[in-house]
């Protein structure tokens, strides 16, 4: 892992807005309620909102992650379980850069209406890092003419949703590799560091302030999630992440920490991915079929996870068909 300075000051700055209203002029939190100047070996490790002693009132939570870099999180629902949907969103004096909407309409235009409450300036670049429902279904609240930058898997994986939705943007940019946005002064980088929940996982790095906004590549404290995963690719994915050079790892679900937290959270997922895989392979090695794993797996710790139960089944199930050379894309 690289050597990292000392970690970045998070900052909540702003509280969430009561049914829809307030803005900037309302009473600002202190610290505790980021969890930031609290020990880390004393912080609360876990997806769970309530466990946290949040409430529904409590979100969206918005952070500032360093000059005119936002962290934003809102509640969403996965059955009778709770845990955030987390974008970040770029201010420069060239316009706004968003990494990932949120699951709906509604959602995504409440965090459009925030980010207008902190700058005039127009969201004009829309990145696309995890193209799952839950990060793009509201996309159509973004400006008209708004560039969409996505990698070429995820462009294809929109089209299709597109059927289904005619208002969803299309990609107007893809991303293979590397984009540097230059904007107002920033270096806003848009990577590709390999296959991981999607098959077309983006990243988005900002040098100068050493923020990486990973996505659904990185679930803090939330079960890992492997509907469309390449389960070993990740581990290798989350590797060339950490030897960039990082201060602060943003998650795409679960809380944005204390950038040293985020840290340490980042190499557990990794552990909670391969443990996954090693349960899996332990039953196939065994000569045991997928519906024997399902029902006799544990994951240990992961157990107490939030998603356990409605992402655990179908994580076995993507192990399985990685070890059997069944895996969608995988070619």
């Amino acid at each position: 892992m690289a050597n990292r300075p000392s970690p970045l000051l998070l900052i909540l700055s702003l509280v969430a807005f009561g049914c829809g209203e307030g803005g900037t002029d309302e009473a600002t939190s202190d610290m505790t309620d980021a969890n930031v100047d609290i020990p880390a070996d004393q912080q609360i490790r876990t997806g769970d909102p309530y466990a946290r002693g949040y409430t529904d009132e409590d979100f969206p939570r918005i952070q500032e992650l360093a000059a005119g870099v936002y962290s934003y999180e809102q509640l969403r629902s996965a059955g009778e379980e709770k845990f955030t949907t987390v974008s970040m969103f770029v201010v420069t004096d060239e316009g706004v850069v968003v990494a990932d909407g949120q699951g709906n309409l509604e959602e995504t235009q409440r965090m459009i209406d925030h980010i207008a409450d902190i700058t005039d300036q127009p969201i004009t670049d829309v990145v696309v890092a995890s193209d799952h429902g839950d990060h793009t279904a509201g996309n159509a609240a973004f400006p008209a003419g708004a560039r969409f930058w996505a990698h070429p898997t995820s462009a294809a994986a929109l089209e299709r949703m597109a059927e289904n939705n005619a208002d969803l943007p299309m990609v107007t940019h893809q991303v293979s590799d590397l984009e540097v946005l230059q904007m107002g002064g920033r270096d806003i980088h848009v990577q590709f560091l390999g296959r991981a929940h999607t098959g077309g996982d983006l990243v988005v790095y900002l040098p100068a302030e050493k923020i990486m906004f990973m996505s659904e590549a990185y679930l803090h404290r939330i079960f890992p999630a492997m509907r469309s995963a390449f389960p070993s690719e990740w581990i290798d994915m989350i590797e060339a992440a950490q030897a960039m050079d990082v201060d602060m790892y943003v998650p795409g679900h679960g809380f944005v920490d204390h950038p040293s937290v985020l840290d340490e959270e980042l190499e557990v997922f990794q552990g909670a991915i391969r443990t996954v895989i090693a349960e899996a392979h332990r039953w196939h090695e065994e000569g045991f079929d997928l519906q024997d794993a399902i029902a006799g797996a544990t994951f240990g710790p992961l157990e107490t996870w939030s998603l356990r139960e409605s992402q655990g089944d179908r994580a076995l199930q993507q192990v399985f068909a990685e070890i059997e050379g069944n895996l969608p894309g995988a070619n």
